[in-house]
């Protein structure tokens, strides 16, 4: 907790108890406390009675205690929504004018927020009312996700060339075969590989093995015998850069966009990501259920698995087929 020296002693203990209780990933105990930082900076905005342009990265929070907490009202919270809404500058670090953030950059607030005080009133029971309990989230644009055709996924391992050709095709066949997130592709080691799977530790330090294709086994095989001959920083990594580092977030980011781009693909709509969502879409569209696409994707909930039924289905398109209304002629 040394990194979050700018916290209350409140808001470290909870910080504390998502990362050591709770196993969540140092990425989501990081977002916990941007996101609650920003809640009780403005609150305490609110409460002192400061300009409303005050900004509010000047305003320290090191003192907020409990009692602070407990004297934040409904009326408070509402206020922080409406300012997340309406006055917050959508990108803090440009130039841009716009402001109000969007829906799901507030609902991911919010659930923060819900977070903080769940803790503070069932964990600890340091308050004894949860003003936030039965707040609803903000309604949510549903958009249905981008994915690849298996044509347009196949054109993609085609076009994959230069001096990385084995190991960034191996990278992309384990997104296309086994929908695996790019954090979770990045902290593979040579351990987790086995004959015909491969082990994942995804969100919340919760492990899942996927069990991996002919083709995918063949790329990985082919990319382990130049693997095994360089030695790595980390040399635990299945993948490495050129720095001789393990391979980053950010550098299977690029390397993704440069294939996608050179197979001719939308490079500014397609991302690591999106394949994810294409190795989804093509597993249902060839008869997996969506239980156990749930489990190779190592999603939590069902309804988060459930966005991707929105393939082409088959038995629905022969029906739509059969109605008469299909075939006639105006």
């Amino acid at each position: 907790m040394e990194r979050y020296t700018d916290c209350p002693l409140v808001l470290r203990e909870f910080l504390s108890y998502h990362e050591t209780i709770k196993g969540q990933s140092p990425r989501t105990v990081s977002e916990y406390y941007l996101d609650l930082r920003m809640f009780l900076r403005f609150m305490k905005l609110v409460k002192n009675e400061m300009p409303y342009d005050t900004p509010l990265d000047s305003i320290p929070i090191k003192d907020v205690d409990i009692a602070f907490i407990r004297s934040i009202s409904m009326t408070d919270i509402y206020d922080f929504l409406s300012y997340l809404a309406n006055d917050r500058v959508v990108h803090e670090d440009s130039y841009s004018e716009t402001t109000g953030i969007s829906s799901a950059s507030r609902a991911r607030k919010l659930s923060a927020i819900k977070s903080f005080y769940k803790y503070l009133t069932v964990r600890t029971k340091q308050l004894e009312e949860n003003p936030v309990q039965d707040l609803e989230y903000p309604k949510l644009r549903k958009s249905l996700p981008r994915y690849l055709t298996l044509e347009q996924s196949a054109a993609l391992l085609r076009s994959i060339d230069g001096p990385n050709k084995t190991r960034d095709f191996a990278i992309l066949m384990i997104f296309l075969n086994c929908g695996i997130r790019r954090s979770e592709l990045v902290n593979l080691n040579l351990s987790d590989v086995y004959e015909d799977r491969i082990r994942v530790v995804g969100k919340g330090n919760k492990e899942r093995i996927v069990y991996i294709g002919t083709s995918c086994r063949q790329a990985i095989d082919a990319y382990l015998i130049e693997r095994n001959q360089i030695v790595l920083s980390d040399n635990r990594a299945l993948f490495g850069s050129r720095d001789k580092n393990r391979i980053s977030v950010s550098a299977v980011h690029r390397l993704v966009k440069k294939h996608v781009l050179e197979a001719g693909l939308d490079a500014s709509k397609l991302s690591a990501h999106k394949l994810r969502h294409t190795a989804a879409t093509l597993m249902l569209q060839n008869g997996v259920d969506v239980k156990t696409v749930q489990e190779v994707l190592g999603h939590e909930n069902l309804n988060t698995t459930q966005i991707y039924t929105h393939i082409e289905n088959t038995e629905l398109k022969i029906a739509s087929e059969a109605n008469p209304i299909s075939k006639i002629e105006l």
